[in-house]
């Protein structure tokens, strides 16, 4: 395969999922805006969603203080925002055009008509009329684009870098949404709490959940109240949590596997150390030596992998 054809068909998958999670933070930080709490404390919480994406300098220079429905209107329909979702469903669309006789016709018009139809939500007031049910048409457009691709597209090398673009995206995503919502959090993870504190931060946690879809998968694996270091379990370590960093590792290492020719890839030794250590580690440890540097230090290496991947197999490096 041609490498600027992989290049385009991976980060047509890592726009789409992109957008996807925007959505899903955007969603979390209003479901979660609408319960009782100070100005200053909603405040924190679109300070933390724009520093998940590394927009906080941007939208200040631009906006100046953080206000909810600017920084809405900015993550959502600011088309000079390239993280705002207009934008990423733009990319993928445009990525997808490029690399048209690759794709099943399915696939195609899937991509086509989620953006002639945002822009006609958009356009007609869809999203300022209803905040959270914008937010889950555009989760429902990102998996129907990733159910018809896995249905209907050949196996082979197009769609093994499609599905790293995804995988690789939300892995990055997910480190990025746990490290800011667990700094989110008032009280002590292990401290003492007042009754008050135990109720935010039920909803909080369970709002954190439901970002990812895991609310109920955490219930059916522990059966128990919700508690922070088992959140952090389930999205970092849990290989069976859809969105966890070791699943989509695992999906990551998997998919490599795939299009690498030569077994000594250093892309691909990259991959496989990172997921062994998820695979291997145990969240005492990691809460022990540091939530934030843990998250840290894997997101930088996340960010190395995915440009090993565009050195051994792409065009260079987009921005």
């Amino acid at each position: 395969m041609l490498s600027r054809t992989a290049d385009h068909l991976f980060w047509m998958s890592r726009y789409t999922e992109r957008a996807e999670n925007t959505s899903r933070m955007l969603d979390v930080n209003y479901q979660t805006s609408l319960l009782p709490q100070s100005a200053a404390v909603a405040q924190v919480g679109w300070q933390g969603l724009l520093s998940i994406s590394e927009l906080l300098p941007a939208y200040t220079e631009r906006h100046g203080e953080v206000v909810a429905r600017e920084v809405m209107e900015f993550m959502v329909k600011d088309e000079e925002n390239p993280s705002s979702i207009i934008s990423c469903l733009r990319a993928a669309r445009e990525n997808a055009r490029a690399v048209r006789g690759t794709l099943t016709t399915e696939v195609w018009e899937t991509q086509n008509q989620t953006w002639l139809e945002v822009n006609r939500k958009l356009r007609d007031g869809d999203f300022e009329r209803d905040p959270a049910q914008f937010f889950e048409w555009v989760k429902f457009r990102s998996h129907l684009s990733r159910g018809v691709t896995v249905g209907t597209m050949l196996m082979d090398e197009a769609l093994f870098f499609m599905r790293l673009g995804t995988f690789l995206e939300r892995a990055d995503n997910t480190a990025r949404l746990v490290d800011v919502k667990f700094h989110a959090v008032q009280s002590d993870f292990f401290g003492a709490a007042s009754t008050k504190d135990q109720e935010y931060d039920f909803y909080h946690w369970s709002a954190i959940l439901r970002s990812v879809s895991g609310f109920e998968i955490y219930r059916k694996v522990y059966r128990d109240v919700i508690k922070p270091e088992r959140v952090a379990e389930l999205l970092i370590l849990r290989s069976d949590m859809p969105r966890s960093l070791h699943a989509s590792l695992n999906a990551v290492v998997t998919n490599l596997a795939l299009v690498t020719s030569e077994t000594s890839s250093e892309t691909q030794r990259r991959a496989g150390k990172l997921c062994a250590e998820l695979e291997y580690g145990r969240i005492d440890e990691i809460l022990a030596t540091g939530l934030h540097a843990f998250l840290t230090q894997f997101l930088d290496r996340v960010n190395e992998l995915g440009a090993s991947i565009s050195r051994e197999f792409l065009v260079p490096a987009k921005t």
